[in-house]
């Protein structure tokens, strides 16, 4: 009598969970969630009870300020959003770019990999203050900002994913002997996809973090700008509101590019480690 030994279990693997499983996590995720931030919220109406208003403000009053603030300064919260996602698309594709020459031009490679690394060592202060000499235009300034922090993220990991090819799979590709652009297509582009996603789910909360910190800097618009004119006039409830809105932007922009991850990648089997 035989028995048949599965692949995946002798190698310590698993089939992908099941829907069920997948909904079980995310009600469990968002359970912890909600304990979290009712928590959160405790503490802050505790602490607003024995502190000045403009230490801590109550619940209440933070509440009313994001309501004020939803109702008449939304065209802010829109500008961040817009300026963020024009960043973040921009920088994708140049970036994506930039480590595709990095990775198949093999006499550029050097030389543009030094100049990526370098640009990684400047600090973001001295790109903001940069930008602050070199360009009147408050747009071009954030999005200067932002371009140069976040394009060194994609070049160097669509380059480390090209670097990650299989030599066994280019070789039986090029038996074939297709042209640059069918190699490009049918080889490298499927390849890179899921570093070009996986580097935007990485920096998605920084870039906007960031978006946040140059508007603070170097703009007198957008939802960073404001929580500095809240702080100067000394107005505690406006700037957690402001940076409430930002968590939640921040969260929503993270969901829209796992939901992106999950179409563009739904051929990947998933596997689990036991």
């Amino acid at each position: 009598m035989s028995t048949r030994i599965d692949p995946e279990t002798a190698a310590g693997l698993e089939p992908p969970a099941p829907a069920g499983a997948e909904r079980n996590y995310f009600k469990r995720d968002l359970f912890a969630s909600i304990v979290i931030i009712a928590l959160i919220a405790f503490a802050m109406e505790a602490w607003s009870w024995v502190a000045p208003v403009y230490i801590m403000p109550s619940v209440v009053l933070t509440g009313d300020e994001i309501l004020t603030i939803l109702g008449e300064d939304y065209i802010h919260i829109v500008t961040t959003i817009l300026r963020l996602l024009f960043a973040v698309a921009f920088s994708l594709v140049t970036g994506s770019l930039i480590g595709v020459i990095m990775g198949i031009v093999r006499p550029a490679e050097p030389f543009i990999k030094a100049l990526v690394v370098i640009f990684t060592g400047v600090p973001a202060l001295s790109w903001m203050l940069f930008a602050i000499f070199w360009f009147r235009g408050t747009e071009e300034r954030v999005f200067f900002i932002l371009a140069v922090i976040l394009i060194p993220f994609y070049a160097l990991n669509v380059y480390d994913g090209i670097k990650a090819l299989s030599t066994d799979l280019v070789e039986v590709v090029e038996t074939f002997r297709p042209s640059r652009w069918q190699v490009f297509r049918l080889l490298i582009l499927p390849h890179i996809v899921p570093y070009i996603l996986m580097t935007t789910k990485s920096i998605i909360g920084y870039a906007a973090r960031m978006t946040a910190f140059a508007e603070l800097v170097s703009v007198n618009t957008g939802m960073g700008a404001r929580m500095g004119l809240a702080q100067d006039e000394l107005n505690m409830q406006g700037v957690i509101g402001w940076t409430i809105l930002l968590v939640i932007v921040n969260l929503g922009v993270q969901a829209i590019v796992a939901w992106a991850e999950k179409r563009l990648l739904k051929w990947r089997p998933e596997v689990s480690v036991r």
